[in-house]
């Protein structure tokens, strides 16, 4: 019998238990994968704690990313066959030695990229491809800041940022995770337990400010990170790992410089098959070329994930984490 990480109410990491867990077989259009590698993030945290509602009810398995092998294929599926390496972005059910899972939102993991690097990167490379890509469109000579700086988007923004030409600002809370980012396409890393991070953007960028900043911490930097951008700026508010932004006057954005603002999401600009496909295809050329380096700092086994959500909560990861089995 397959097992898997199995939530029955929201709560804390005690709430995941490692049972037995029978995926099924293949229908039409789906595919049966038996995970090598599967990918850890923030919102696999938001789902157990019911911040984000679980799409099918309990029992819930969390997980948003992993690779894998193709073990059988489904009804009208003809371009995968047992054996093809595959990996995928989705918003639950990763969490699993095995799952069936729509062909249609599965990618071949091409040679060159193992199983724990697609793992470790198709959620979060994907997230950093659409920012900078197609949410605000980064050139050479734009200033970004991006918060945590130093976590497993951060890393692979603040890499791919530099390739394309920007100037690159992080925040990060710890001399460890300050140089991370340094060591990953940072120019300059603001420690915000220490600094004021408002007034470091302003300092380092002579007033001018940034053109866009990324967010993913929420209610802890804002509406600092507003402050941030210069007149007509970008704000992208992608997570919400210190809690969600509290209600605001859309006016606020008018006083402080006609300011754009966006809440968006991985499965919304990856939701057609072509657009997947593009992204994942961006993703890997930029890891395969070297410019993007996809680094594993943790690793955990699938039965460990409650110890795993632990210290991703506590801030004690940096970088990428994974469970493997």
């Amino acid at each position: 019998m397959s097992k898997a990480i199995l939530i029955h109410a929201h709560g804390g990491p005690e709430v995941m238990r490692f049972e037995d867990h029978d995926p099924g077989r293949p229908g039409e259009g789906q595919v049966l994968v038996k995970h090598t590698a599967i990918g850890l993030n923030f919102i696999d945290v938001y789902y157990r704690t019911g911040l984000y509602p679980a799409p099918d009810g309990f029992p819930l398995v969390p997980g948003a990313e992993a690779a894998g092998v193709v073990l059988e294929t489904g009804a009208g599926v003809d371009w995968l066959k047992p054996g093809d390496r595959v990996a995928y972005a989705a918003n639950t059910g990763a969490y699993a030695e095995t799952r069936l899972i729509a062909a249609d939102r599965l990618v071949k993991v091409p040679d060159g990229v193992s199983d724990e690097q697609a793992a470790a990167m198709m959620l979060k490379g994907m997230t950093a491809e659409y920012l900078l890509r197609r949410t605000f469109k980064v050139k050479a000579g734009d200033t970004i800041l991006c918060h945590a700086a130093a976590g497993g988007v951060g890393l692979i923004l603040g890499q791919w940022a530099k390739h394309l030409g920007a100037i690159t600002i992080g925040t990060a809370g710890s001399p460890d995770k300050i140089e991370l980012a340094h060591a990953n396409g940072y120019d300059h890393v603001i420690d915000y337990r220490k600094q004021d991070f408002v007034q470091e953007v302003a300092a380092i960028t002579g007033g001018k400010k940034c053109d866009v900043v990324y967010d993913s911490i929420g209610k802890d930097t804002f509406p600092g990170s507003l402050d941030c951008l210069r007149p007509l700026g970008m704000f992208v508010s992608f997570g919400q790992s210190s809690g969600p932004i509290p209600p605001f006057n859309i006016g606020l954005l008018a006083q402080k410089g006609s300011l754009f603002a966006t809440r968006p999401s991985l499965f919304a600009y990856n939701a057609r098959r072509e657009d997947l496909e593009a992204s994942a295809a961006a993703l890997f050329d930029v890891v395969l070329s070297g410019a993007v380096k996809v680094r594993i700092n943790q690793k955990y086994a699938l039965k460990e994930a409650a110890k795993a959500h632990t210290d991703l909560e506590n801030r004690h990861t940096t970088g990428t984490s994974i469970l493997i089995l």
